[in-house]
């Protein structure tokens, strides 16, 4: 396991997430508008995506993520330690609600990734990983970047087609860290 237990840990206790955020900034202007995550249930990966239906609900948003943690969750995220959970961490703090990363695990499968496969591809972005070394092609995935306008543009009352295309990236956002970390550790145990 990429993080270093000894004994095998339970699948169920795997947290796979990823935030769309109203900028890569960071701040306390930067809120996260949407929180997807992905567990083990039984056999199956089952994922939930909330997002924000108006600027009020960030609060009841961030109590829905950690209601559905299981017990002792070990957080799994790309750039996760670096961007995602330090902007949850902090939207958590202006809501006077406990943060669920102070008290658990994280892994962040960006540096295990890096390590792998440097130099191998034009970058380590998890795109690119995704597409090189999981053989998954995204169609019609919106960029990140216009994810905050799609946003915007839904609670504006303007279309939500572009909404819908944001959730897709999400989902897909954590259906590749699942895998991913499955790779890796299979990727682990050929090289011991």
């Amino acid at each position: 396991m990429p993080w270093g237990d000894v004994e095998p840990v339970r699948r169920e206790r795997l947290v796979c997430f990823d935030t769309e955020t109203t900028g890569l900034a960071g701040g306390v202007g930067t809120k996260a508008f949407m929180i997807g995550w992905g567990r083990w249930q039984e056999q199956e990966f089952v994922v939930r995506i909330i997002y924000l239906t108006k600027m009020a609900g960030e609060a009841a948003m961030l109590r829905a993520f950690t209601d559905g943690l299981p017990h002792q969750p070990i957080f799994i995220g790309y750039n996760s330690r670096s961007y995602d959970a330090p902007l949850l961490k902090g939207r958590y703090r202006m809501h006077r609600q406990a943060n669920p990363f102070d008290d658990h695990r994280h892994v962040d499968l960006l540096h295990p990734t890096r390590r792998r496969y440097r130099g191998t591809y034009e970058n380590c972005r998890l795109q690119t990983i995704e597409h090189h070394v999981l053989g998954i092609v995204r169609d019609d995935d919106l960029p990140g970047s216009e994810a905050p306008g799609a946003w915007l543009a839904f609670l504006r009352g303007q279309s939500s087609v572009n909404l819908g295309r944001v959730i897709q990236h999400n989902r897909q956002d954590v259906l590749t860290v699942g895998r991913l970390l499955n790779h890796l550790c299979d990727a682990r145990s050929m090289d011991n």
